[in-house]
């Protein structure tokens, strides 16, 4: 998306509080567009550590101490400490009028810097679409990563020049639509590495010496093939209906991995939804796998919950 010159922000001295793994980064990738980062505050020794990796000769001070010096403050702390954090600062006369003040959180769009926007301050939420490592790769992977944008529209112009000088991709998102945005990538990404992680431990205890090695090709291959088709996208077992395979898998895992069958269970009970929704599961072996991932040798014992809404019976709501 080009920017025009008029339409970019001035060069900038920017605060960022709360140095965890995002803040850091997101300074440090606006210092690469000319921008200034003159104060930080952090508590941990590992925040500290950050800023000091990420933001070399800026000095670490109170929270209000950085709104004073900068024009733009990164409020880079956990969702649920973000409210306080803006009430205060409005209430203290910390923020500044006509100051930027930028929260990276991706459940919250601008309401929850209302006190800062009751003080004079300008509010948005850029929230970048990435998983953060604390380490100085974040500023390299920040190049075409989406960033979830919600602005005034009188700032919208301000919001997505900020975003592409980062190196990201701007990305509308409207006030009420911010917790199911948010909900879907924790969707994505969260449960992700939690799968990939239980996968590589049954592997290991499958005796496979290099889990990750045996994995890395056939998660890549279908994390592509799911990016670019969706649902059609679907193989194994359950989107096959082989009631068989599944009824054997639970078993090894009941007997191997019991805290894994909850989640094996839920999965595939929402993939066989899917996948008959979307025709790839034939109604009459639909049938079968049901009754395999709701009954006894399904869903008892430790496994989750009996069933689950929206079945994948035939004639039935077929998840919706």
């Amino acid at each position: 998306m080009p920017v025009r010159a008029e339409d970019r922000p001035a060069r900038l001295d920017v605060g960022v509080v709360g140095t965890g793994r995002v803040g850091p980064a997101l300074a440090a990738a606006l210092r690469l567009a000319g921008h200034r980062p003159v104060a930080a505050s952090g508590v941990s020794e590992a925040s500290r550590t950050r800023a000091a990796a990420l933001l070399p000769d800026v000095p670490l001070v109170e929270p209000a101490e950085v709104l004073a010096r900068c024009d733009l403050v990164l409020l880079t702390v956990p969702d649920d400490a973000l409210p306080a954090l803006a009430k205060g600062l409005a209430e203290t006369g910390s923020v500044r009028p006509g100051q930027l003040v930028v929260h990276a959180s991706g459940r919250y769009g601008t309401d929850v810097l209302e006190p800062v926007l009751r003080a004079g301050g300008l509010p948005l939420a850029l929230h970048p679409v990435m998983t953060f490592t604390g380490t100085p790769v974040d500023v390299q992977r920040l190049a075409g990563c989406s960033f979830g944008v919600t602005a005034p529209e009188e700032l919208r112009l301000a919001a997505e020049a900020l975003v592409i000088e980062m190196g990201g991709e701007p990305e509308w998102i409207a006030e009420d639509a911010r917790p199911l945005y948010h909900a879907a990538l924790a969707l994505g990404a969260n449960h992700l590495v939690t799968l990939v992680a239980q996968a590589m431990e049954l592997l290991r205890s499958a005796g496979v010496a290099a889990p990750d090695r045996m994995l890395g090709p056939l998660l890549g291959a279908a994390l592509d093939n799911a990016l670019r088709s969706g649902d059609a996208a679907l193989t194994g077992p359950v989107a096959r209906g082989d009631a068989g395979t599944v009824a054997a898998h639970v078993g090894e895992l009941r007997a191997h991995a019991p805290h894994a069958v909850a989640g094996y269970l839920a999965m595939a009970r929402t993939t066989a939804d899917r996948a008959l929704a979307h025709g790839l599961l034939k109604p009459e072996l639909a049938e079968d796998l049901l009754d395999v991932l709701s009954g006894p040798g399904g869903s008892g014992g430790s496994g989750g919950p009996a069933g689950s809404g929206g079945s994948a019976r035939p004639g039935g709501e077929d998840g919706r």
